[in-house]
Formats: structure tokens, sequence, C-alpha cells
């Protein structure tokens, strides 16, 4: 179907369009649901319990700390739920700093990629490609929505790439500014992303013609300095508040966390699909841009990208979140080479993105029909098998989101005019399709089956009143999260002092008992759930 070209969208999107795609991208999926699972549950326990406490030094997961990451997004976090008690419950509240966080990369990403610079290039196109290329990259869909401190990082990140292009300007006053963005990186997840930036920029300078001066000498100067600053704030009001944990948490920041083989071969292997579509983008960049990649607005981004991915293989874990880092400045080199893809090249990206997402779509509104109505009664019996006791109700909010982000997506299909950019606003429209009806239409369903509310309330209710010391056995630190969120259940007593244990073991067996003189109290698990059980033991007298 052809339109006259008046009624065509232009392209690169207008600020206005391009805001609309990325809130309709960032605010389903933040709210109207339990923590889940495994990385939610620990953010908005840590800042529950510094709630409780009052204690904004030391996170802590069921009250004992957890020195994984430094305490940054769950200051943030800990702001917004004192300021948002009074509308949101507290674990949506906590998840409003994801969302502050991915706007605020989506803004500074573009202020990054608008940069004046001396070639001709369309700024403005690659800044709108920059911030729809962030919203596009699967392995931040689902990541963007939960409570991490690497959404913080990411934020900081790219706030320090829109310093650093700019550190020829005003050397002292980007110079803080990137400084202080690799001081929050630190205060994020640590010494990996604020060392691997710091790099980064120390390679362009020297190799960019163009930035070996005193400007960009002073610049890195002034960034370190500052960056130390920020950077040592909590580790030394840590130290000065308890040495032991402080020595803890340095001991777990210097290691190593898996053999660097290892851990880069998980990396390069998971990339395929977290880093999707961009790799493939990046290496037709490197291709097509080959002789101008010692220009600092290539040389920059692609330098700090092979830092903070090898300094993620150094430190691991084997974690897809640390691929985060990793995506600002992969973004950046990719903007500058999408408008040179070949036009065949850019229709099979486009019509690829059209017609998977489009797919998915029919999936989740059919699946959605089936959930309301009962037909087709094979598709709704499978819903109601995979989620045991889930009673769908229709709600008019949800239906209405959904509706309006499907007629957004069909409009941006059948009305962009031809350009460049087309197909990455193609693809940032179909993940936010694919994202949003799916955070609209099968939230209830989803959240029945992945909230930890049920399992903490049932086991609370058959523990004797007062229960000084619980025991656990093979829980993890989303589980304790979780039961502790949810019922204040503190599973850490020592098992041979403890009366009462709660196991997490498999549906099928209970192998992991305790034992003989122990009685079993109650047996607990996520509606359909075929991996986790718990239950609650009690010793004999």
């Amino acid at each position: 179907m052809r339109f006259p070209s008046r009624s065509l969208i232009a392209l690169p999107p207008s600020f206005g369009l391009l805001s609309l795609l990325v809130l309709a991208f960032v605010l389903p999926g933040l709210f109207n649901h339990d923590p889940w699972k495994s990385f939610d549950a620990i953010g908005v326990e840590v800042v529950h319990q510094m709630h409780l406490s009052g204690d904004w030094l030391v996170p802590r997961v069921a009250g004992k700390p957890w020195l994984e990451d430094p305490p940054f997004f769950h200051w943030v976090s800990l702001i917004l739920v004192r300021l948002a008690s009074f509308a949101l419950p507290f674990h949506d509240a906590v998840r409003a700093a994801s969302g502050l966080m991915v706007l605020a990369a989506c803004g500074f990403l573009y202020a990054a990629a608008c940069a004046p610079r001396q070639d001709d290039g369309d700024t403005r196109s690659e800044a709108a490609t920059a911030v729809l290329l962030l919203v596009g990259t699967i392995g931040l869909m689902v990541h963007a929505h939960e409570a991490i401190t690497d959404l913080a990082t990411l934020a900081a990140c790219s706030a320090a790439f829109a310093a650093l292009i700019r550190a020829g300007e005003r050397p002292v006053l980007m110079g803080l500014a990137f400084g202080a963005a690799l001081g929050i990186a630190f205060l994020s997840t640590g010494f990996v992303t604020a060392i691997g930036m710091m790099l980064g920029a120390l390679a362009a300078t020297v190799a960019c013609a163009q930035w070996r001066n005193r400007r960009h000498a002073l610049f890195l100067a002034v960034g370190a300095v500052v960056a130390l600053a920020v950077a040592s704030s909590w580790p030394l009001a840590l130290h000065a508040h308890s040495p032991q944990v402080f020595s803890a948490w340095l001991a777990g920041a210097i290691r190593q966390r898996g053999d660097f083989g290892a851990n880069f071969a998980y990396f390069l292997e998971i990339s395929a699909w977290f880093l999707w579509p961009m790799w493939p983008l990046a290496l037709w960049t490197l291709w097509a841009k080959r002789r101008a990649l010692l220009e600092p607005g290539l040389f920059a981004p692609l330098a700090a990208f092979v830092c903070l991915f090898i300094g993620v293989s150094l430190s691991g874990p084997r974690q897809d979140i640390n691929l985060l880092a990793t995506v600002p400045p992969l973004v950046l080199f990719c903007a500058r080479g999408l408008p040179a893809l070949r036009r065949g090249a850019g229709a099979a990206f486009d019509w690829f993105g059209v017609m998977t997402f489009g797919f998915f779509a029919f999936l989740i509104w059919g699946g959605y029909i089936a959930m309301m109505t009962g037909w087709p009664p094979k598709v709704a019996r499978n819903f109601s098998k995979l989620a045991p006791g889930f009673e769908p109700q229709f709600a008019w909010l949800p239906f209405v989101t959904a509706l309006a982000i499907t007629l957004l997506w069909l409009l941006l299909v059948l009305r962009l005019a031809p350009a460049p950019s087309r197909s990455a606003t193609r693809w940032a429209a179909g993940v936010v399709l694919f994202w949003g009806t799916f955070a609209t239409l099968w939230m209830p369903w989803a959240d029945h089956l992945k909230s930890y509310r049920s399992v903490a309330i049932h086991l609370k209710a058959n523990l004797p009143f007062g229960s000084p010391c619980i025991a656990g056995r093979n829980l993890g630190t989303p589980q304790r999260a979780a039961l502790s969120y949810h019922a204040g259940l503190r599973l850490d007593g020592p098992e041979s002092l403890c009366r009462l244990m709660v196991v997490q073991g498999s549906p099928k067996h209970e192998r992991d008992a305790p034992g003989a003189g122990w009685s079993k109290v109650a047996d607990v698990g996520r509606p359909g759930d075929k991996a986790e059980r718990f239950r609650l033991y009690r010793k004999d007298p």
C-alpha cells in the first residue's frame, strides 16, 4: 500500500514521537506486580531493609549485610519511596527508580550522539537512532523494569559519554561531569565500569589526533580527581561505620569470579541475543567506517566497549546483567554506522522486526482473549493449567494501554517515510509492542505465577506466635529476600539450635528434609512451579 508523501511520518522521529516510544517502553511493567525472582526481589528487599532500619550505608537482605553492589541505586529508590509512598506500593515506588534511570540513559545518549562534530553527519538523526537502539536492545527489555543497580550504571555510563564527547568545548566543566558520572557508576556496581570508561577515554585521547591536546588532558585530570572523590565517599563512610563490613565488601569487590576464559566465552555467547540487534550493526559499522575509526566519535565508544567487555569478563560473575554497562558505547557506535547500511540489508532488518514482533503480538492478544473469554478452549485450559487458581479479571486501563500501543505500532509500520533510521524506528516500536502488550495484558497472570507473596504468607501463618529462631536450608538469596519482604521471615538461625526449619526443595521428593525427629507443618510453592517447594518442619518434643 502506498500513501501520499504528505501523509507519511517524517524521519528522524520528532522529539514528541521519540519521547512517546520511550515512555511506552519504560512505563509498562514497572508497576502493579510483586517482586520477582531474582534480581528484582533482592533490590526491593535491600531498599526495604534500609527503610526499616534507617541505615543507608550497609545494604542488607533479611537483616544480613548484602555487599554485592554499592548502594547508590538503593538511595535513589528510597528517596522515591518516601516521596511516592502515598500513591504507590513500596515495591512499585522502588522500581520507579529503574524507570528514572532508563529515561536518564536515553536522555544522555541523545545528548552524546547529537554533539557537534567536524563532519557533516546528521547528528539529530543519529541521536534519535541511538535512543531507538537502546530501547530496541533485547537484553534491556526485561531488566529495564527490575530493581537492579546496573540500571544506575547504564545511566551513569551514558552520562559519561555525553560529557566525554564535549570534552574539548569546556574541559573543566565536562571533566567535572565525567568524573561525577564515573563516581556514580562505581557507587552503583563497583570498579569495572568506572575503570573501563576511564581507560576507554584515555585510549581515545592517545589514539585520536583531534583529542591529543592540553584541553583533553585537563579534562581527564579533572575527571579522574572528581571520580576518585565521588567514588570514595561511600567506602570511607562504610569504613568509619564498620571496618569489618568494609573489609568484607572490599574483599568481594576485588575478587575475580570465574576464570577469564570461561567468563569471556559466556558473555560472548549470550551477546548473540542480549546485544541484538546491535552486534551485527556493529560489525557493519566496523567495515563501513574502517577508514574513519580514529575519529573520536567512533573510536571512543569502540575503545570503551572493548575495555568494558574485557572488564566484565575479568571480574565476573557470569550474569547477563553485567553486559548492561556495555550497551551505551555500542549504541553510540552503531548509531554512526546505521545511516550507511545497504538498502537491502536495511529492508531485511526492517521487515524481520515487523514480522517477528507482529507475530508475537498476535499471540499475546490471542492468549489474552482466551483468558478473558475461554475461547479457544484449548488455549484457555493451557493458561489455567500453568497457573492454577488464577482468575482473570478484565480491567480497562491495561486493555486501553495495550490497544494504544498496538495502534501506535501499526501507524509506524504503515506510514513511516523511507529513511536510514526507519529500520531502527520500526524495530524499537516492535520491542515496545511486544513488551507493552505482555506487561499490560498478561501481567496479572505472570504475577500470579512469579510472586512469592502467597508462599510467605502461608509459611508465616503456620509459625507459632513469636518464633524467635527459624533455620533455612537450600534457600537462595532471592528467596530469602522475597520471604523477608512479604512476611518479615528471617531464616538464618543455626539448624542445631532452632526448633523450626524452612527447606527449599523439589516438588517431586523430600530428600532435603531434616530427617528423623522433625515433623512437616506446611508444604507450599508458587502456583504451577515445578522447580521449587518450600516446606516448614518442626522439631519433635
